[in-house]
């Protein structure tokens, strides 16, 4: 009997192609049913990033709004085209999350052995925390997004001996882009101050052509002085590009505990739009070991990166308790490691034995399989049922378009701040000339209107008599995710 030869049979000879087919194909699905998978309504943030978006305009940018402006300048371009509804505001999220998706799987392959590329890769892009990132329309997966792009374009411009130019315009592009992400300044200035400081990078910028070099240069120089002269006009807006509008340092320990109790918290939900554990137990055991395995080789860039990439994610945190959602980053880096670590110490055990190669795939694709499932029901399910999640989402705008029909009159008052944030979506999307679907067109009233006998209106909360004119409720909208399902009402004047 010969020995056995792995590399005989076709599905372990081409397993890296097919578990990249297959990952790419169930990440593309997923990103498909997203908004089937997604949160039921819109949080307060979704709708406020999309009423600061349908209102940026070339002075408004001038005036000093620049926080996230790629983002919002996407999402209006969404606007333009689609109107404003619960899936085009979270349509933004869900281009970036494919960029994303794909650039830690470019990132992985390149810092990793095909097969832990593909193991952390499916691990990551399949999670739960990931989904979310990819579901919440606002601009918070850009916190994740521009450190990936940037390690990525860094690691091709410092890998090799002549790096092309385009890899450096393209980082400087994007780093100067990540500076109007809110705390993304702080890693900007480390960047370029470990690219002065480390010896290699100084040699790597030496061997550029002169012609790009200069370019970059005169990329990163404009485009910073096109901030420090908006920042100079406007200097309010410094505080929320480097704390959050709200931050007191008092309160910095606190905002660290709530903001990575969602992603250690293992025995229940907690009252947050991160659905708890943000990271999987076994994930994060792999991590620890991942971690673990890093202190040998600390100084390799790979290995201290995810370090660093965690003790920035805490500093940041401390100011604003979303932006704990880097963790992704380095967690997937992690991952990566750990699992690195213990397919070599399996490969140890049975150097000579090739059935050790071909069965150790059996427990490890359980394992994923396992995991993946396990955290796809915990994101559908826990983000419709866990009520203290559930209710940080609104499904009142959605209620509202639903029902309404172009011409339909909607009372809005905005003094009432209960229901500001989707009265002032429902102005926002009623103002919008959509290029691919026909405008809205509601009637928008306010308290001090006219009101006249037989006339029909909708409005968020219930009314009473005014000024000798009864209201009389003709029809009650209710929603089974709300604690009070009175969600609109259709009235008329008698």
């Amino acid at each position: 009997m010969g020995k056995l030869n792995p590399n005989k049979y076709f599905l372990y000879k081409k397993r890296f192609i097919i578990g990249y087919i297959l990952l790419a194909i169930s990440f593309l699905g997923l990103i498909l049913l997203v908004p089937k998978l997604a949160p039921v309504g819109l949080s307060n943030a979704e709708m406020n990033s999309a009423i600061t978006s349908q209102n940026l305009d070339v002075h408004s940018v001038f005036s000093g709004n620049l926080i996230d402006l790629p983002y919002h300048l996407l999402q209006k371009i969404v606007f333009k085209f689609f109107g404003i509804t619960s899936y085009t505001i979270r349509i933004p999220s869900i281009i970036m999350g494919g960029l994303l998706g794909f650039l830690i799987v470019l990132l992985l392959n390149r810092w990793f052995k095909n097969n832990t590329a593909i193991i952390a890769s499916i691990i990551t892009v399949l999670s739960s925390s990931f989904l979310f990132l990819v579901s919440n329309g606002t601009p918070l997966i850009m916190i994740v997004f521009w450190p990936t792009l940037l390690l990525w374009v860094g690691s091709k411009v410092q890998g090799v001996k002549r790096p092309a130019p385009i890899w450096c315009f393209i980082f400087a592009i994007a780093l100067f882009l990540s500076s109007f992400t809110p705390y993304m300044l702080y890693l900007v200035i480390l960047i370029l101050i470990y690219t002065v400081w480390h010896p290699h990078l100084r040699f790597t910028i030496k061997k550029l052509p002169r012609l790009p070099f200069f370019l970059v240069s005169a990329i990163i120089l404009t485009g910073f002085g096109f901030m420090g002269y908006i920042l100079l006009n406007h200097p309010d807006i410094i505080q929320p590009l480097l704390f959050s509008g709200n931050f007191k340092i008092s309160g910095y320990f606190n905002n660290l505990k709530q903001a990575f109790l969602p992603f250690f918290s293992w025995h229940g939900v907690i009252e947050s739009i991160f659905l708890a554990p943000q990271i999987s137990l076994p994930a994060t055991i792999i991590a620890i070991i991942g971690l673990i395995s890093t202190f040998k080789g600390f100084f390799a860039s790979r290995n201290s990166i995810a370090i660093f990439l965690i003790l920035f994610t805490i500093v940041i945190s401390g100011f604003n308790t979303d932006y704990a959602a880097l963790l992704l980053l380095p967690f997937a880096i992690l991952i990566a490691h750990g699992f690195r670590y213990i397919i070599n110490k399996w490969f140890d055990l049975f150097p000579e034995n090739p059935y050790a190669k071909l069965f150790g795939v059996i427990p490890i694709t359980f394992f994923l399989f396992t995991m993946i499932t396990s955290d796809l029901s915990h994101f559908i399910s826990g983000y419709r049922y866990a009520a203290p999640v559930a209710n940080q989402f609104n499904s009142d705008f959605t209620i509202t378009l639903s029902n309404l029909k172009p011409g339909d009159s909607i009372l809005i008052d905005k003094e009432n701040e209960s229901t500001k944030p989707v009265a002032e979506l429902v102005l926002a999307a009623n103002n919008v000339k959509p290029i691919f679907r026909p405008d809205l067109k509601y009637n928008i009233i306010e308290p001090t209107h006219a009101f006249t006998t037989g006339e029909t209106f909708y409005a968020f909360d219930k009314i009473g008599s005014k000024e000798n004119t009864n209201f009389t409720i003709q029809k009650i909208i209710t929603s089974s995710k709300s604690q009070n399902a009175d969600r609109l009402y259709l009235y008329t004047v008698e």
